[in-house]
C-alpha cells in the first residue's frame, strides 16, 4: 500500500511518433488479442496495435488524469514511489473517450464489468514497479486485468511464484496485454528499471469484484 499520496503536476514528456501516434485515437477490435497460456489455468492475452491515435491519447491522459507522487515504507525508512500514479473511475469526465470505449469492450469481452483506471507514469528508464502480483487477486477469484501502454516501449516481464521460466513480453505504445486466470494467484510481474527509456503511460483498466457494484477498494500497487 502506498502512503502519502501527494497531488503534482506530471513532468512535460516527450516520445517518438508511431506509425499511427498521429491520428485520432481509436480502438481496434478486441478480437485480434491473441491468448498466450502461461500454465493450465494463466493465461494473458496481448495484441499489438490495439489503439491508433496514441501521440494524442498519450497527451491528453498526461495533462487530465490527477497524477500523485508518493512513498512506501521499506525497511525502516521511508522510500519515493519510482513512478507517478493516477486513479480514477472509467465514466470519470477527465478519462478520454477511447479508454472509457476500451472498459467497455473488455467488459463485453471478459463478462466482468470494468469500471476501474488506474495509470503509471514512467518519466524515464529509472521509473519502474517491483514484481509483485495485484492486490485485487486478494479479493476476487481470478481476476482478468487489462494493460494499455502508450509512449515509449518497456519489456513487460511475468514469472511463476513457486520458480520456473518467466516470460518476457516488450510492449509499445497502443499494445494491450490482459491477465487473467489464475495469474494474481501464481504469476507475478515488473516492469524493470532501464539505462534509457522515453515516458511511458501504463493504463490499467480492472474490476473489483464480479456481479456486485459495491464501491470499489482504491489500492496502490
Amino acid at each position: 500500500m502506498v502512503s502519502d499520496m501527494t497531488l503534482v503536476t506530471a513532468p512535460p514528456a516527450t516520445w517518438q511518433s508511431t506509425l499511427f501516434g498521429a491520428s485520432r485515437p481509436a480502438l481496434q477490435p478486441l478480437d485480434r488479442l491473441e491468448r498466450v497460456q502461461l500454465d493450465d489455468d494463466s493465461w494473458i492475452d496481448v495484441g499489438r496495435d490495439m489503439v491508433h491515435g496514441t501521440d494524442q491519447l498519450f497527451a491528453e491522459v498526461h495533462d487530465a488524469l490527477p497524477w500523485q507522487a508518493g512513498e512506501r515504507p521499506m525497511y525502516d525508512r521511508m522510500v519515493k514511489v519510482p513512478r507517478l500514479c493516477a486513479f480514477v473511475d472509467a465514466d470519470d469526465h477527465r478519462v478520454p473517450a477511447v479508454l472509457t470505449e476500451l472498459a467497455d469492450a473488455f467488459t463485453g469481452r471478459y463478462e466482468r464489468r470494468f469500471d476501474q483506471i488506474g495509470a503509471n507514469l514512467y518519466r524515464d528508464g529509472s521509473d519502474s514497479v517491483a514484481w509483485h502480483s495485484d492486490r485485487v487477486g486478494r479479493r476476487v477469484q481470478d481476476p482478468v486485468i487489462g494493460i494499455l501502454s502508450l509512449g515509449g516501449s518497456r519489456v513487460f516481464r511475468l514469472r511463476p511464484k513457486g520458480g520456473g521460466p518467466g516470460r518476457s513480453v516488450p510492449l509499445h505504445s497502443g499494445d494491450i496485454l490482459v491477465m487473467g486466470g489464475a495469474c494474481q494467484h501464481r504469476w507475478e510481474h515488473t516492469v524493470p528499471k532501464v539505462r534509457r527509456a522515453q515516458p511511458r503511460i501504463s493504463i490499467t483498466i480492472r474490476h473489483d469484484r464480479p456481479g456486485t457494484d459495491d464501491p470499489p477498494e482504491r489500492v496502490w500497487v
